[in-house]
C-alpha cells in the first residue's frame, strides 16, 4: 500500500520512468506574458506571403495565429524587411547569379534571394489581414544597400544594432516571444540575437513558418537550442 502512494505521488513529478512504468505526466503550466514581456511579429509582409516575391509555405497562417495571441501582451514589436532597389542581398544585383546561391560579401557568406520587400512597394507593406492596434514600434531592418539584415537586434555585420535591445530594456522589458517568418531565418537570428542581449526568449513555433533551404529548419531550431530559446506552441499562452 505504501509503495502505492509513493508510485502515484512519484507519477504527478513525472520521476517514475525509471522504475519502467509509463505513467501519465501533468500538463506543462501555462504562461501568462507579464507586463515586462513582448511580443515580436518578424517579417508578416505580403512578400513573403502566398502572391509575393518571396513566398513562405503557409506563410499566410501565421497571421490569424498571431492576431489571437497580441491580446495577451502588453507590448508587440513589429518588423519589416525594408530593402533598396538592387539591395546587396538580391541575385538579380550580381552577374550570371540566382536565387538562392550564395555570394561573398564583407561580413561573410550572403544566400542571395529573389527582389523582394523593396522599400514604399505594397510587396514590402504588412500583411492587411494582420490586427495589432497596440503594437507600439515598427523596426525597419535591411535597408542599408550593402548589407542584408534577419534579425531584428543586429544587422549581418553583427555589430550593427537597430536600437530594438535599447528600446525594449528601456520599456523594462524581460522576456520576448517571437512569431513570424520565416523560422529558419529572420525568426531565427532575432531569436538568437534576443538571447545575446540578454532576453529571456521563446519562438511560438505554430505562429512562424520556414522556408527550410537544404536543411536550414532544423538547423536553425539546433541552434536556438544551443542559445536557451525555448520553443513552444500558442496554446501554451492564456
Amino acid at each position: 500500500m505504501q509503495r502505492r502512494t509513493v508510485l502515484k505521488s512519484a507519477a504527478a513529478f513525472g520521476l517514475v520512468s525509471g522504475l519502467g512504468i509509463s505513467m501519465p505526466l501533468f500538463a506543462a503550466a501555462k504562461i501568462k506574458p507579464a507586463a515586462n514581456a513582448a511580443l515580436i511579429v518578424v517579417d508578416v509582409q505580403n512578400c513573403f506571403i502566398e502572391g509575393g516575391t518571396l513566398p513562405v509555405k503557409g506563410g499566410a497562417e501565421v497571421v490569424p495565429v498571431i492576431n489571437k495571441l497580441a491580446d495577451a501582451f502588453q507590448n508587440i514589436v513589429v518588423t519589416q524587411d525594408w530593402h533598396t532597389p538592387g539591395h546587396a542581398s538580391f541575385a538579380s544585383t550580381y552577374a550570371g547569379k540566382k536565387p538562392f546561391e550564395t555570394t561573398k560579401l564583407s561580413y561573410g557568406s550572403q544566400v542571395l534571394w529573389p527582389d523582394h520587400c523593396v522599400q514604399g512597394t505594397d510587396d514590402a507593406a504588412l500583411n492587411k489581414d494582420l490586427k495589432l492596434p497596440t503594437a507600439q514600434i515598427i523596426i525597419r531592418k535591411g535597408f542599408h544597400k550593402d548589407m542584408d539584415s534577419y534579425s531584428a537586434f543586429e544587422e549581418a555585420d553583427h555589430k550593427t544594432a537597430t536600437g530594438l535591445a535599447g528600446y525594449l530594456k528601456a520599456r523594462g522589458v524581460k522576456t520576448v516571444f517571437v512569431t513570424g517568418l520565416a523560422t529558419d531565418f529572420c525568426v531565427a537570428w532575432t531569436a538568437m540575437d534576443a538571447r545575446k542581449a540578454g532576453f529571456e526568449v521563446y519562438v511560438i513555433e505554430d505562429a512562424t513558418r520556414a522556408i527550410d533551404l537544404n536543411g536550414s529548419l532544423a538547423a536553425a531550431w539546433k541552434q536556438m537550442a544551443a542559445k536557451g530559446v525555448k520553443r513552444i506552441q500558442s496554446t501554451d499562452i492564456v
